[in-house]
């Protein structure tokens, strides 16, 4: 077969053309150690605090140790494949993930990768997962309400845009139905929801993930997942994932809300994590920077200035505590870093109280700021009405003759716990709570029965959503609290009603 002179002189033209005369120099190190989702090498003289490192086999690892004779890395994957003696290089690049308004809708893993099956998360924009918190002068002050859509929470304590509460409780207390709802409750409300999930089992995310597309709440959602099967590694980054992720459209103007479900779990496997790297444990075998772990994580959480936008970013990290031990390491940790937390008690949810929150233990620091007026109006006396209620009920439990305004008390503290009651996935709008609040308050709910008192309320709502719409629009809109005639004569008159229909 004979080949023309020309073509040989195109081939070589082309070879040329394409010639670049540049060096690329790597910086590679050798791999003297790997077991335990952790692997030493030497070699890596330059290498940065959190710099991402590719092994030979195109695993990434994170440097995290930087010492005399070698770096200690974490590697953000399966190690099965990385063994001593390979090459690990340089990336010159901090750790990021994948941001922007495509990871909306989607299950992603720590690194930003879709684990939801829906094919690949097209976007070019990335943020390092670490980043300075905004400064007092990038700040302001907290003054828009997040409506949670939850009676106990909304009333009693109130969360605003850009705040850090905590939401803290035993196992199995309904810490993370919590969470479900307030993000249900976003929907038309201008808020991006992202829910970490770490260290949950992948069917429990699963069930999470259905219960909020079933609702229509995957269209402003993204869920970050890692399961308890995922390395140390990915557990601990998660959360930084998440604020990541959120700070993205917090410096774009946007309002988002991100759930940390739950930062114990994070804690232990960071402490997993620091015992490999051979750094010297402190109290409960936790590391000195455990503390620094959850600090830099919330203070992320931020409502920024007008001249950055005025976005904000409103932080619920949960922990999770063992018998109610509130006093522990990390609970203590955590509830000195946020602006208040939400205490679930499992008494109260085994006794039927759900959301089981605890209105004695339970504050934010924000408080009325956070609430519309109408809201701050007739829920000023609930929390010393259920302190006091809770403190006569142990008396009351004795049996002796109680005088009447001890017994008013008492059966108006058994109405306001049964009014905070309210059934999952089933937020209400802020209009509606602050009229059943106002019933209760004024006395409307002082003849109904305990019992049917959910009634009263279900019917009570559709009564003004057939009569009086006007009313409930106006505390929508406003924020104000009708004229108290006007609200008055419409629940007197479905008092009459409900009266006649029990008879």
């Amino acid at each position: 077969m004979s080949i023309k002179a020309e073509e040989i002189s195109t081939l070589i033209k082309q070879q040329l053309a394409n010639y670049q005369n540049e060096l690329t120099v790597d910086e590679v190190g050798t791999v003297t150690y790997v077991g335990d989702g952790i692997a030493r090498a030497n070699g890596l003289e330059n290498a940065l605090a959190g710099e991402l490192l590719e092994f030979s086999d195109g695993t990434y690892g994170m440097a995290q140790n930087l010492e005399s004779n070698d770096v200690g890395i974490v590697i953000l994957g399966t190690y099965d494949n990385i063994r001593e003696g390979q090459t690990v290089k340089r990336t010159g690049r901090i750790m990021e993930v994948p941001v922007g308004e495509e990871m909306i809708g989607r299950v992603v893993n720590p690194l930003g990768q879709a684990i939801d099956g829906q094919g690949e998360i097209k976007t070019d924009k990335t943020r390092p997962i670490e980043k300075k918190a905004p400064g007092v002068m990038e700040r302001q002050s907290v003054f828009e309400p997040l409506q949670t859509g939850l009676k106990a929470i909304d009333a009693l304590v109130p969360i605003g845009r850009g705040q850090r509460e905590l939401v803290i409780g035993d196992r199995k207390t309904g810490k993370t139905s919590v969470a479900i709802d307030t993000i249900l409750n976003q929907k038309d409300q201008d808020m991006i929801c992202i829910y970490v999930a770490i260290g949950q089992k992948e069917s429990t995310v699963r069930t999470q993930v259905e219960t909020l597309r079933k609702y229509g709440a995957m269209d402003y959602t993204i869920v970050v997942s890692a399961g308890p099967s995922s390395p140390a590694p990915l557990l601990w980054l998660a959360p930084y994932a998440g604020a990541a992720m959120g700070e993205e459209f917090m410096y774009n103007g946007k309002h988002v809300l991100v759930v940390y479900d739950d930062l114990s779990k994070q804690a232990d496997a960071y402490r997993e994590l620091s015992l490999i790297l051979r750094r010297p444990p402190g109290r409960e075998a936790y590391p000195g920077d455990v503390f620094y772990l959850h600090s830099r994580l919330l203070e992320r959480a931020a409502k920024l200035n007008d001249e950055l936008g005025g976005g904000s970013m409103t932080a619920l990290p949960f922990i999770e505590t063992k018998a109610g031990d509130v006093s522990a390491y990390i609970p203590t940790n955590v509830i000195s870093i946020t602006d208040g937390q939400i205490f679930l008690d499992s008494d109260n949810f085994y006794s039927g109280v759900r959301p089981a929150i605890d209105a004695g233990t339970s504050v934010s620091r924000v408080g009325g700021d956070a609430q519309i007026k109408a809201m701050k109006k007739v829920a000023g006396t609930l929390r010393l009405d259920l302190a006091s209620y809770r403190e006569l009920e142990s008396f009351a439990q004795f049996g002796s003759d109680l005088d009447e305004a001890t017994q008013a008390k008492l059966n108006r503290g058994r109405r306001t716990v049964e009014v905070l009651k309210q059934p999952l996935h089933e937020p209400l709008a802020v209009e509606k709570q602050v009229v059943i609040l106002y019933a209760l308050t004024h006395g409307f709910l002082d003849s109904v029965v305990v019992d049917d008192i959910l009634t009263y309320q279900d019917q009570l709502f559709d009564y003004m959503d057939n009569n009086y719409a006007d009313l409930l629009k106006e505390i929508a809109e406003t924020g104000q609290l009708p004229e108290t005639d006007k609200l008055d004569a419409a629940i007197s008159e479905f008092a009459e009603t409900f009266q006649a229909s029990k008879k």
